[in-house]
């Protein structure tokens, strides 16, 4: 069924300012109604087109009134937030991503002219173990829940969400798990990471990462929001990355270090506000984590481009310290080095 009034939560972030001026240039849908504590950035407002913007808090009832009186039918939840620094603090972060969600729901739950609900998740939701699947499926159970920040809000939100289809099977309910977002815009605490001076990795590890392009994120949020696709589905480019070449890739020195200083490091870098890591992106890039993206393209009959592509896009934009064929040249000198030191000694 097409939407008549879409509701978007988290409209003056990146992710849903795109989201709301995609749909209001759609002439199908009446009125696209955004929702934030603030307003949209100046420069975002033109973007915006015919979008509503509306001042309000999703943690307080209030919320319900807005969707009672607009006869809201298509909720798209984008205000689910991974930084504590972009909230005010983890405490805040928590309350506007699991008590705003609840919040949310109920109010969703009383609307009768709701018909549709989009969440955007995350794959962080399948933790990250050194005894994880190859791939992860949508019904997969992960081999350590996250126990912290995010992740952790992101498995609550899901079960609030869970419960919400239980009580309004009526209404299509769809949970979009994305991978990591990257491209030419976006900002997030994997392009930040990747975009340091000299980039610390964990000693002895070199996960697969799996990437999704911002645009290609954007249009699958419009095709839910149009189209009826009920269910879970992970959301990114087929393939993989280790981070050692997405390293050498931006042009960027790595600086592995040991285990046991990793949180030193990560909350000097924390503390200078240069990337807000947390213990679950911490074990990312230990383990990282891959997700299985076939049920997208089966159901939906579309593709986002592949992990390698989008990767490509961000490394565009990137200026480069060093040239990747010289950092993979030093990689090779040092991998030598260490070869011959190991070789037995001849009498």
């Amino acid at each position: 069924m097409k939407p008549r009034v879409v509701l978007v939560t988290g409209v003056s972030r990146y992710l849903g300012t795109r989201l709301a001026s995609t749909l209001a240039a759609d002439p199908s849908i009446e009125r696209v109604i955004g929702v934030d504590t603030v307003p949209p950035r100046a420069e975002a407002l033109p973007q915006l087109g015919r979008t509503e913007f509306v001042r309000a808090d999703i943690r307080n009832p209030l919320i319900a009134k807005v969707i009672a009186q607009a006869e809201v039918d298509t909720v798209v939840h984008m205000n689910v937030i991974a930084t504590p620094l972009g909230a005010g603090g983890r405490t805040a972060m928590k309350e506007i991503n699991v008590i705003g969600t609840m919040q949310l729901l109920a109010a969703c739950q009383k609307a009768p002219s709701m018909r549709k609900l989009v969440v955007k998740s995350t794959t962080a939701v399948y933790g990250s173990s050194p005894r994880d699947p190859a791939l992860f499926t949508e019904d997969a159970e992960p081999k350590a829940l996250p126990k912290s920040g995010y992740a952790k809000d992101a498995v609550e939100v899901e079960g609030y969400v869970r419960g919400f289809g239980r009580r309004r099977p009526d209404v299509t309910l769809s949970l979009l798990r994305f991978t990591n977002f990257i491209g030419p815009v976006i900002e997030t605490p994997l392009t930040r990471y990747l975009s340091l001076p000299v980039v610390p990795t964990v000693l002895g590890f070199d996960p697969r990462i799996q990437l999704c392009h911002e645009d290609d994120g954007i249009e699958v949020l419009r095709r839910f929001a149009l189209g009826d696709h009920p269910g879970i589905f992970n959301v990114g480019g087929s393939g993989v990355l280790l981070l050692s070449q997405a390293i050498r890739r931006v042009g960027r020195p790595s600086f592995p270090v040991p285990a046991p200083a990793v949180s030193l490091v990560a909350g000097t870098f924390r503390r200078a506000g240069l990337v807000d890591f947390s213990p679950e992106q911490m074990r990312y890039l230990e383990h990282g984590r891959v997700a299985d993206v076939s049920r997208l393209t089966r159901e939906v009959g579309w593709s986002p481009r592949s992990t390698a592509e989008a990767m490509q896009t961000f490394v565009e934009r990137a200026p480069r310290i060093l040239n990747p064929e010289t950092v993979a040249a030093a990689e090779t000198r040092l991998l030598q080095a260490l070869t011959r030191t190991k070789e037995p000694v001849r009498a």
